[in-house]
């Protein structure tokens, strides 16, 4: 635990986990994956705490997104912008990144706000985008939290039954994550490829 950190906050138990799920969202000194396999290696002393270590660390990464939405509502579209030019490459969100996110926004917010939470770094800025154009504030974080819930409980159970294993939290949640981008790339390409076969069929026809 010294090693993790801000790892002292664990001593805080799920206020503890609560907390460095919030502080995740802007210090990204740990990836997500490695750091959800961590509470439950570390904090989960039987299965009935799971629930438990799985709300926090939810309601923790709900409020860290539900944060960067009101500064994307208070900075405004075009500072925005300007701010991701300029700073993007730091925060691992380029503003090609950054324009995508916010143009797939008005085609389907509720399920990008979803997915987008299963996916590593997008996961921890794509409510920006959300704030600056003004998306409905509960339906996002419904979202956020539907989509955070499936990434955390996932990752926490896997620590947890890491105990008396050969694995390690890092290796496992690298495991993890690569397997669910896998399937998300992986549902990308086929929704894509059906879509250019529909416009072939219009274009037939």
């Amino acid at each position: 635990m010294e090693t993790l950190p801000f790892g002292g906050l664990l001593t805080y138990g799920l206020v503890g986990v609560a907390a460095l799920s919030f502080l995740e969202k802007f210090i990204p000194v740990m990836p997500s994956y490695v750091l959800l396999a961590l509470f439950g290696l570390l904090v989960v002393g039987e299965p009935g705490d799971l629930f438990g270590v799985i709300t926090a660390s939810t309601a923790g990464s709900v409020g860290g997104a539900a944060t960067w939405y009101v500064l994307g509502r208070m900075i405004g579209g075009r500072r925005s912008e300007w701010l991701f030019e300029r700073y993007g490459k730091f925060l691992f969100l380029p503003r090609g990144l950054y324009g995508r996110l916010a143009a797939a926004y008005a085609r389907n917010p509720f399920w990008v706000t979803f997915v987008g939470q299963t996916v590593p770094t997008v996961r921890i800025y794509l409510a920006v985008p959300a704030g600056v154009i003004g998306l409905a504030f509960v339906p996002f974080l419904l979202a956020t939290a539907l989509g955070a819930l499936a990434w955390n409980g996932p990752l926490v159970t896997l620590g947890y039954l890491l105990r008396d294993t050969g694995w390690t939290p890092a290796h496992a949640g690298i495991a993890f994550a690569s397997a669910i981008v896998a399937v998300e790339v992986a549902a990308f390409l086929l929704v894509a490829r059906l879509r250019r076969n529909r416009l072939r069929s219009a274009t037939v026809q």
